[in-house]
């Protein structure tokens, strides 16, 4: 009897001890799935990364990053595209349509539009900060290539169109509806945030001059005037930091550089007609685009000495980093191409074929560009 006794507790010591092991598996398996599922979405969303790529003579062209191909198309509904801008989910994607001077808004799942908002005659550039997207206009402007400096256009016959001032349109995106105005100089340009997101500061090319603006209200704060050191300021960017303002001087070929406080401290000579400006994400690097030269500029963002040029194409105006930092997408609208190049070794590694002269490129995940600042 008491071997039989012996025997049932040894039995039971294994039992006790298989259930014991079968139950820790079970928990090790458990506590994995979560992490298995958390893996998985940053794993898509790594491959799903795009970039979005108007085209003035069509819609919007999307790429896939990881393939570098062009995957879908969207029809904005309207003629004209230009400035493009994402929300900060990446649902939606915001993109100017010169002809109609309204906006587009997208669902980038579907890639249809749910809305169009009139914001403006001739809308260019386009930034989102939160819920609201904010609208640079050109109403003075006039069809055709730029004039030269000191030249007009030959239609011209008074200067009254001239003095429009422009507005930036400010729109809620939630609401779908222009809710005010911020008023510029004429031929409003480019459009960035302050560090702080509490000013916005405006190229204005028709005038010279850089303007300052109260967000909230709209208030003038300040006007930089630039015609000492070149005409039609274009490009305009703020440092990671936010101590430091440039602004691309179109017929100075230089840019502006200006402190946190918006006061003019040096220029920097560029290649001929520079256009879109940014820095790199650690705010190490400047890079410039110059349409007529066919060059991206580096620069040294401490020094300002030029480190390196990049042999781009024709009409390169807009570029932006991929969201790793590795690439560099170059929109060049008259060789219908959007360029790729390596950020570190600055050469153009491949190219995709836009068609329909390419206008502007920002990515999503949202990344450092001539059209974008991510902090």
């Amino acid at each position: 009897m008491q071997m039989l006794n012996s025997s049932l507790a040894r039995h039971t010591r294994m039992s006790l001890l298989l259930l014991a092991l079968v139950a820790s598996v079970a928990a090790c398996n458990k506590q994995e799935e979560p992490a298995a599922e958390a893996a998985a979405p940053a794993a898509e969303a790594a491959s799903a990364a795009v970039a979005y790529v108007s085209t003035q003579d069509a819609g919007v062209n999307v790429i896939d990053l990881a393939t570098m191909q062009v995957t879908r198309q969207f029809d904005v509904k309207a003629n004209g595209p230009r400035g493009l801008a994402v929300t900060d989910d990446g649902k939606q994607l915001v993109v100017a349509t010169r002809e109609n001077g309204s906006i587009s808004v997208i669902d980038t799942a579907t890639g249809e539009v749910v809305k169009q908002i009139e914001v403006g005659k001739n809308p260019e550039f386009v930034r989102v900060s939160g819920n609201f997207a904010f609208v640079s206009s050109e109403p003075s402007a006039k069809a055709g290539p730029p004039p030269k400096p000191g030249e007009k256009h030959e239609e011209d016959d008074d200067d009254d169109d001239e003095k429009i001032p422009a507005k930036i349109a400010v729109v809620d995106l939630t609401k779908g509806e222009k809710i005010r105005e911020i008023t510029g100089g004429p031929e409003t340009e480019g459009v960035e945030f302050s560090a702080d997101g509490k000013q916005l500061v405006i190229t204005n090319e028709a005038d010279n001059t850089v303007t300052v603006h109260n967000i909230e209200t709209g208030e003038l704060i300040k006007t930089v005037s630039t015609h000492e050191y070149g005409d039609r300021p274009r490009g305009i960017k703020v440092s990671p930091d936010g101590n430091t303002y440039l602004a691309t001087l179109e017929f100075g070929n230089k840019f502006m550089v200006m402190d946190k406080d918006f006061n003019v401290v040096r220029t920097v000579d560029t290649a001929e007609t520079p256009y879109g400006v940014a820095y790199d994400s650690k705010g190490e690097r400047i890079f410039v685009a110059t349409n007529k030269a066919k060059l991206l500029q580096v620069f040294d963002a401490k020094t300002f000495e030029k480190l390196k040029e990049v042999p781009t194409a024709n009409r390169c105006w807009h570029f932006s980093f991929t969201p790793d930092n590795k690439n560099i997408l170059l929109a060049c609208g008259k060789s219908d191409a959007v360029l790729v190049i390596d950020a570190e070794k600055l050469e153009v590694t491949s190219q995709v074929e836009v068609k329909n002269m390419p206008w502007g490129v920002v990515t999503f995940p949202k990344a450092m560009g001539s059209l974008e600042n991510v902090k």
